[in-house]
């Protein structure tokens, strides 16, 4: 299928984040389609966004699939989209490529804010989860913690929710954290001490690293 320019029409009440109207059926079987297409190219993925923080932490309703892939995997995705019906659009060649078949839009995601690349480590330790009955890989809960740390604004308070559905998860490995936090430590040091706020349980030594590590930069500037 040729590519074509994609007009998203937003949910009622969105604000910055668009998505589709789509029925469960819909919704899996482009799951289906897109997973079975990105095996048969062996193309490395993982799913982000409001699926993967609906399966590693609380549940919540999202109408699209967000990919997150290498940046030179990104113009084959969309290959591979093609093929399984959808249009597609290079709609920001620094960040993000989307498809769209009715009413389901997939966003393929190759840099995420606070330059998050995906990564050998971030692909061995994907969890596997089921969704709408398909098995798909999903960033590691640590990785999506990072990100929704780093994407947290004033108009998206459900980030931070997110990544406290995380924590209260369970399946946290602090020293992993701690390591992938160094893009921007000051962010997922007070996304924990809300936590602590919340009555989640965070242990005391990834707060002190962190905070170790936020005091070392300040005192080098």
């Amino acid at each position: 299928m040729a590519t074509s320019e994609i007009q998203a029409v937003p949910l009622p009440g969105a604000t910055t984040h668009g998505g589709l109207e789509a029925t469960p059926e819909e919704l899996k079987a482009a799951v289906e389609d897109v997973v079975a297409v990105l095996h048969e190219d062996a193309i490395p993925f993982v799913v982000v966004g409001g699926i993967a923080a609906g399966l590693l932490g609380r549940g919540r309703y999202t109408g699209d699939v967000d990919l997150f892939v290498r940046p030179e995997d990104a113009p084959r995705v969309l290959r591979a989209l093609e093929r399984a019906s959808f249009s597609t659009s290079e709609l920001n060649p620094h960040w993000i490529f989307k498809g769209i078949r009715g009413p389901v839009l997939v966003d393929v995601l190759f840099t995420l804010k606070g330059d998050i690349r995906l990564d050998d480590e971030m692909l061995a330790r994907a969890p596997v989860r089921s969704f709408l009955g398909v098995d798909i890989p999903l960033i590691p809960p640590e990785d999506l913690l990072v990100v929704k740390a780093i994407v947290f604004d004033e108009e998206t308070p459900r980030h931070w929710y997110d990544a406290l559905g995380l924590i209260a998860g369970g399946t946290i490995d602090w020293d992993y954290l701690v390591r992938r936090a160094q893009r921007s430590p000051r962010r997922v040091l007070g996304l924990l001490i809300f936590a602590l706020s919340a009555d989640l349980l965070v242990p005391r030594a990834p707060i002190e690293r962190l905070y170790g590590m936020v005091m070392a930069d300040d005192a080098a500037h």
